[in-house]
């Protein structure tokens, strides 16, 4: 037996027994009437004959019925449990997943309220310590709820009310779905601090309870012990109709026309048709029918049904900036019976740029490789200025007239640099925590990063510098590529200003004759003209944190978003905001006082993500997990409605005595 809070019925009943009692031995108050007869009064005459200020307390079924309805009232209050489960205290983890997929509305309302209901299930069934016992223990639970990254809501604790408000605490989210880190964080918690002398935790390895439908990116690099992990799988329904690819691009021959690109996916076992809506700016623009065929069984073994696709295209003549937003609408298209249960797949967005070409100046003594290949940039305009000829002008009315969306520096380290965006070749300049403490020679490019923007379909596996600079970065710089001595591509932000080093000439490089030199150049040109300059990167994926660069240091902003309404943000010292909380899908916009808006698009656009499809087996590293089979049942018996009926039959009961012994 447990009591929830035996406390609090020990501190009523101290104060309201004592009351009822005293109520039987207090003096009774009487209104004196002169009768003609006392033959039919006798029960009051009785009364008066004991009506003394404390009269001797009599059997009275009334006293008894109300104290048995008051004891019954106290213990309810006290919660008594009756616990089902016997042994000794355990560790428990429980691990919910709240990814896109958890969104589903295959169980009402969603498998993210299901598997809280259940994990609250899980914790009312949890064996807690007698309250009268000193050496009863209680089992320890710890929350941990994940889509691609773990979020601790609750450490360690036994407290129940603590646990169910930490799994209520839960919202859901429009990222992926990542094992790997949650559990690496529960193992973290669990470790025992205590160490025995063979190196060994002092306590067993707590068990780990996963609430999830299956549809988990990372299985394969999951290790976990022998009955170390219970799954309980959420879901019952595969239907989804999803958009699970999106682009919108500029014509290059007329810019003014748009021509956006969707993939429509259907999960279910039969085709259906849709209508797919695209808007521009929430206005209307076209919608056009598809029927998507159904899934279909792969021979693949990881992969067991593929679905059924279709492209849908658009085009349309708009030359503003924008969002444009493509939307399948859901049981609109008439032929076909799925469902769909997962909304944030629904749709898809992407900032429009308006129609611009960048204006670049070009500071070098000659380099006639350098400029040729900026040139096949197809840029507005293409400015050549010596070093002495840069120096000479005037930075400050440079500054305010951002007549250059970029300036490329080569070989050219100025003393003083208006704020802008530069692409340096050869020694960094000064004033921005990048030192030169040498020169190095017969560098090897061994690193890169191939999926950044700048850095996007580039191969430098050939790279060879002769003689570069070996450049000591910040700690905020962002590294690109790696010489085996020092970093050869780097991007750093400092007073406003972003700087993308190359720390050697290309000259000195075999770089001019390698073909993803041009490549290089053009990527540069859109990173930092337009997206570093203007909207920054703004096409992003759930969990992408919004970044902009170049504004005033502690600048104030206020972000509007799904789920985000006037977030203020303020800039860091190096004119930079970086907003992470983007878990929903949709527009968002930044708005910074005397600037335009800036406008984000956050997409799932997730194929894996958009199949719904409940898995009741995972695999961790070739061991399989099979479901549980049924869903969880209280194993811990609520004892407190059973007293509060009691104390109402009580009452009944009572009142039926009242009424016939007052009867004449």
């Amino acid at each position: 037996m447990e009591w929830l809070t035996p406390m609090t019925a020990l501190y009523a009943a101290a104060v309201s027994l004592p009351l009822l009692l005293l109520l039987y031995f207090l003096k009774l108050k009487r209104r004196e009437q002169i009768v003609s007869s006392t033959l039919l009064w006798k029960r009051a005459v009785q009364d008066l004959q004991v009506n003394a200020p404390f009269q001797k307390l009599r059997r009275n079924i009334l006293l008894l019925l109300q104290l048995l309805m008051l004891l019954a009232i106290l213990l309810a209050i006290a919660g008594p449990i009756l616990s089902l489960l016997a042994g000794s205290a355990d560790r428990y983890v429980l691990l919910i997943d709240r990814s896109a997929s958890m969104n589903a509305t295959d169980i009402e309302p969603s498998r993210l309220e299901a598997a809280k209901e259940q994990a609250k299930i899980f914790v009312e069934s949890l064996r807690s310590g007698s309250f009268f016992s000193l050496t009863d223990e209680s089992d320890q639970t710890m929350v941990i709820a994940f889509d691609s990254h773990a979020k601790v809501m609750c450490n360690f604790t036994a407290d129940k009310q603590q646990l169910i408000a930490a799994i209520e605490a839960i919202t859901p989210s429009d990222d992926i779905s990542s094992l790997a880190e949650p559990i690496v964080v529960a193992r973290a918690f669990a470790q025992s601090p205590g160490v025995e002398a063979v190196g060994l935790s002092a306590e067993d390895p707590a068990q780990l309870v996963l609430f999830s439908d299956g549809q988990i990116r990372d299985l394969d690099q999951i290790v976990v012990g022998s009955d170390e992990l219970v799954f309980h799988c959420i879901g019952q329904s595969a239907e989804n109709v999803a958009i699970t690819a999106m682009q919108a691009r500029r014509s290059y021959e007329n810019p003014e026309q748009v021509d956006v690109f969707a993939t429509v996916a259907n999960y279910s076992d039969t085709r259906v048709t849709r209508d797919v809506q695209l808007s521009i700016n929430n206005n209307v623009s076209a919608v056009k029918s598809v029927t998507v065929p159904g899934a279909r069984v792969s021979g693949g073994p990881s992969d067991a049904n593929m679905p059924g696709r279709v492209t849908v295209d658009f085009s349309l003549s708009y030359a503003e900036a924008g969002v444009l937003e493509v939307r399948q609408l859901p049981g609109s298209g008439g032929s076909g019976s799925a469902q769909d249960h997962l909304g944030c797949d629904d749709g898809a967005w992407a900032i429009l740029s308006p129609p611009e070409k960048l204006s670049v100046l070009l500071v070098t003594n000659g380099n006639a490789v350098l400029k040729s290949a900026l040139q096949a940039c197809s840029l507005a305009g293409l400015e050549l200025k010596t070093p002495a000829q840069f120096d000479a002008m005037d930075h400050a009315t440079l500054q305010t007239e951002l007549s250059y969306d970029f300036i490329v520096l080569d070989n050219h380290a100025p003393a003083t640099l208006p704020k802008c965006r530069y692409l340096v070749f050869g020694r960094p300049p000064d004033g921005i925590d990048v030192s030169t403490p040498r020169q190095i020679e017969n560098q090897v490019l061994v690193d890169w990063r191939t999926k950044h923007p700048v850095l996007k379909h580039v191969n430098l596996m050939n790279l060879f510098a002769a003689k570069c600079y070996e450049m000591a970065l910040p700690r905020d710089a962002d590294v690109l590529a790696e010489f085996n001595e020092t970093p050869a591509l780097a991007i750093v932000r400092r007073n406003g200003s972003v700087f993308l080093l190359a720390g050697f000439d290309v000259l000195e490089s075999n770089w001019p004759f390698e073909p993803g030199f041009v490549l290089f150049c053009y990527n540069v040109a859109s990173y930092l003209g337009t997206q570093v300059g203007r909207n920054q990167q703004s096409n992003l994926r759930v969990g992408e944190p919004i970044v902009v660069d170049g504004l005033e240091a502690e600048a104030v902003a206020r972000i509007d978003g799904p789920g985000v309404s006037g977030e203020r943000v303020t800039s860091s010292a190096a004119g930079s905001i970086r907003f992470p909380a983007t878990e929903r899908v949709g527009p968002y916009s930044l708005n910074i006082p005397d600037q335009p808006v800036r406008l984000f698009a956050v997409n799932l656009l997730d194929g894996k993500e958009s199949d719904v499809e409940p898995r009741r087996e995972i695999v961790l590293s070739g061991e399989p997990v099979q479901a549980e089979e049924h869903a969880l049942r209280r194993s811990n018996l609520p004892l407190w409605p059973f007293l509060v009926g009691l104390a109402l039959i009580l009452v009944c009961l009572e009142w039926i005595v009242y009424t016939r012994k007052v009867r004449i």
